[in-house]
């Protein structure tokens, strides 16, 4: 019972470090093209999300490769999340 309770918190925090990351992701592009200096801006993001993602993913998982895995599995799932969250709606600026 507990390894399922620690592989849930495993799982909540690889969603936590995926919704950081493809949210990071989604605020810079909004603030990035309208940016006067919009390098700078996708430079420093694509550091900074990178930095924290690997960091918590070093930190959560340790050496045990199944929490590794489960870690991912949520990152995938916080970028499913936030890709529907964050859509445009249908006959906007996307559309042909």
């Amino acid at each position: 019972m507990n390894d399922v309770i620690a592989l849930s918190v495993v799982l909540m925090a690889g969603i936590l470090i995926g919704g950081f990351f493809f949210g990071g992701l989604w605020w810079t592009i909004q603030n990035g093209l309208t940016s006067k200096n919009p390098a700078l801006w996708f430079f420093g993001s694509t550091l900074l999300r990178l930095s924290a993602a690997l960091a918590g993913f070093y930190f959560i998982a340790g050496k045990d490769w199944r929490k590794l895995l489960i870690c991912m599995l949520g990152f995938l799932i916080a970028r499913l999340l936030v890709t529907r969250l964050t859509r445009t709606p249908r006959g906007g600026i996307d559309a042909p």
